[in-house]
């Protein structure tokens, strides 16, 4: 397979006005990977809006799974046009079924007050961790055939887990995970570029980080996972050419449920996005069927 661009994930097709077209990357899950309809639908919500203009919120649900052998179409609708901030409705449609709804939010620079009451947490550097595909490389076994024919399609990332090798043992730890990220190609282009691949990113081991606490491993063959809900704030500006530590943990599970957070420092220990998600987690029963 040739080399594979993320930034080609994000060249819409426009088939006419507020109306697009992506093209689906089979990551080898179960369903269209998640983080490919948030980056997807957040890049077309910025054509529509005044260049000055910059996302600093997107909130999202996902209402089907979707199929990564089809293309994926976004109809933007246009909410509001404020003097300070405009609001795009965005619905992700594949077969004529709505399988995703986007509210995103943005806004030109403005001056204010301002803090940050999050500290970076300490971790080893990104070039003491092993990358999380050269982790899965080592274990093949333990992956799913599709996943292993997919791996491709997770290089344009470099994803780096601190203690990866613990997502394939079915032990019992805190719901806390830490990660390193940037983009392996060069990304020349503008904020709302790097904003996209960003959202596309932070889907990436989030969910699983619930099921920590109670030794159930994300390879688990009777374990059923998907993103419900995912909401995503942008504080500041930053490159993701540079490595960005993903520092995430989850506060509460229950009824099928887990709910997770996570914070997104640069290297200097600024916080430049937060995220939160909840999810479904099932355990299936084969003798029961549920």
């Amino acid at each position: 397979m040739s080399e594979v661009k993320l930034s080609e994930l994000f060249e819409l097709e426009c088939i006419e006005a507020g109306l697009y077209r992506g093209q689906s990357w089979d990551l080898g899950f179960r369903a269209l990977f998640g983080g490919q309809v948030l980056g997807q639908a957040l890049a077309a919500a910025c054509q529509t809006v005044p260049k000055e203009r910059i996302a600093h919120s997107f909130h999202t649900y996902f209402l089907l799974p979707g199929d990564a052998k089809k293309p994926v179409v976004y109809d933007v609708e246009t909410v509001r046009d404020g003097r300070s901030f405009c609001t795009r409705r965005v619905k992700a449609i594949q077969d004529g079924q709505t399988i995703f709804y986007m509210t995103a939010s943005f806004q030109g620079e403005e001056h204010g007050v301002s803090h940050q009451f999050a500290e970076m947490p300490k971790v080893p550097a990104p070039e003491q961790v092993d990358s999380d595909l050269a982790v899965f490389e080592a274990r093949l076994e333990h992956m799913p055939l599709a996943l292993r024919e997919a791996l491709a399609y997770h290089r344009p990332i470099d994803i780096r887990t601190v203690d990866a090798a613990y997502a394939f043992k079915s032990l019992k730890r805190p719901p806390q995970r830490y990660i390193w990220m940037r983009a392996q190609e060069v990304l020349n282009g503008t904020l709302d570029l790097h904003q996209a691949i960003l959202a596309y990113a932070s889907d990436y081991h989030f969910l699983s980080t619930s099921l920590q606490p109670h030794g159930i491993a994300i390879t688990d063959k009777n374990l059923r996972i998907a993103t419900i809900d995912h909401a995503m704030w942008f504080h500041k500006p930053f490159n993701f050419n540079e490595w960005l530590l993903y520092a995430m943990d989850s506060p509460f599970s229950g009824n099928a449920r887990g709910l997770v957070k996570g914070q997104i420092f640069n290297q200097a220990g600024e916080l430049v996005a937060s995220t939160m998600q909840e999810g479904m987690m099932r355990q299936i029963h084969p003798e029961s069927g549920q």
